[in-house]
């Protein structure tokens, strides 16, 4: 049986051909131009081959709307944030299917604050594009436009690099003297990588960093899919390698052995290396690791949680005035750049945080508290949640419990999350501790709770 289209809040995503084609591309771009305020629209793309065609149909179904699009061309996710505030568009539509496999494409929305829409007006383009109404074309008189715009990555770049200046992390990156792998996977982020990194004095050795949509690993920087890379990085000769995702919006790290510390670790060191020079609040998800939180704390710096989704934790940002926030996935998010994960701010505090410290990687994770993380999921009748997350509360009597999203639990040893996936039928089961086979243990423990079928 095919897979289904996903639709939600965060747009459409599907496979090529098969539940994603030339009608959902039209339909949803639709459901887009009629629920945007007025305004000029960005239009973009990640690498994938099918986000050319992709990008053609959105293109003619937002001018024909009578929309101006602005065209941004094969640019990474953050990149088009910073692209929709700085030309005051009404939103922007993303070709993307983010760390997917290649037989995926998507369409992902932004506001005209430079953010991933949020659920109010995402939700209405969702029900848009679900729902019986036919969407009314402009007259032949009131057509829109289309115009290009190559300054974006330029933009980006330049705002990550004000960024460090401002930090003061700028100039002792460029004394340091790094010489760094940029793995771009074929995906979009490869260019705009290159061009910081030689703009903050490193020495890049590109690998896969021309955008084809060739991805030559599977796409998800994560360590099995990133085993391979190891060799290559010890015969390159680096301090680290910086590895991307196609859309780039996440950033994994490898030291200079090739060996790959978890994708916790970039945020961790990130935040740890900024806030001793810039205190302030850091905001990350419920199911990021205790390493950034450590870190915040070890700094003075208080460490606010918020449900799982980047839309969360952007609210979360904003309401508390943070210096900088993201998820354990390897996003990072700097207020003063943009709204979205982005690896470029990633990159550059990372390697401030080493330039300032004098440690390579590897010591600079091995001076972090440590820590084991554990994901993993099981199949999910969803009528069985409310049951068993109240069993795992009885199983684990004690422990601080956070019911925003799903179930966590945490003691001073560690913690457990269960949640349900909004897109599968599946529970996502997260569990952190000092010891790994303790983590691994209570998600086994939490697994044989769940009520029979």
């Amino acid at each position: 049986m095919a897979e289904p289209l996903i639709v939600s809040i965060s747009g459409v995503r599907g496979i090529v051909g098969e539940s994603l084609d030339a009608s959902v591309a039209l339909r949803f771009s639709q459901a887009l131009a009629a629920n945007l305020a007025p305004g000029p629209v960005t239009l973009s793309a990640d690498s994938r081959p099918s986000g050319r065609w992709i990008r053609r149909v959105a293109s003619a179904v937002l001018e024909s709307a009578g929309r101006e699009v602005i065209e941004l061309g094969i640019i990474p996710t953050p990149t088009v944030g910073v692209a929709v505030r700085r030309l005051r568009a009404a939103g922007g539509l993303h070709v993307t299917a983010s760390h997917n496999p290649a037989p995926y494409n998507g369409l992902k929305l932004f506001g005209p604050d430079g953010r991933v829409l949020p659920n109010g007006p995402a939700g209405r383009i969702r029900d848009a594009y679900l729902g019986t109404e036919k969407f009314q074309p402009a007259r032949w008189d009131g057509c829109g436009s289309v115009r290009s715009c190559e300054e974006a990555v330029r933009w980006h770049a330049d705002a990550v690099l004000d960024a460090a200046r401002q930090d003061g992390i700028l100039e002792p990156i460029r004394r340091a003297g790094f010489k760094v792998l940029v793995d771009g996977n074929g995906g979009a982020g490869g260019p705009l990588a290159l061009l910081l990194l030689g703009e903050l004095g490193v020495e890049a050795v590109a690998w896969h960093c021309e955008p084809d949509g060739n991805f030559v690993h599977p796409p998800e920087p994560t360590g099995g899919n990133l085993a391979s890379l190891g060799p290559i990085v010890r015969q390159a000769g680096v301090d680290l390698a910086f590895v991307l995702d196609p859309d780039a919006d996440r950033l994994a790290l490898l030291d200079s052995g090739g060996n790959f510390p978890s994708e916790e670790y970039t945020l961790a060191i990130a935040a740890d290396g900024i806030l001793a020079r810039r205190p302030g609040p850091l905001v990350i998800n419920l199911s990021t690791s205790r390493l950034s939180e450590m870190a915040a704390k070890a700094r003075g710096c208080a460490c606010i949680r918020t449900p799982v989704g980047e839309a969360h934790v952007v609210d979360g940002m904003i309401a508390h005035h943070a210096v900088l926030g993201g998820e354990g996935n390897g996003g990072v998010m700097d207020p003063r750049v943009g709204w979205v994960r982005d690896p470029f701010v990633g990159m550059t505090l990372v390697l401030g945080s080493l330039a300032l410290s004098g440690r390579k990687l590897h010591e600079a994770i091995g001076a972090l508290p440590p820590q084991f993380i554990v994901k993993d999921k099981t199949a999910l009748v969803r009528e069985k949640l409310p049951a068993w997350l109240a069993a795992l509360k009885k199983h684990w009597p004690g422990w601080a419990v956070d019911e925003r999203d799903g179930l966590r639990l945490e003691c001073p040893a560690g913690w457990i999350q269960v949640r349900a996936s909004n897109t599968e039928p599946i529970a996502r089961i997260i569990a952190e501790s000092t010891v790994e086979a303790e983590a691994t243990g209570w998600i086994r423990e939490a697994v044989a709770l769940m009520p029979a079928e």
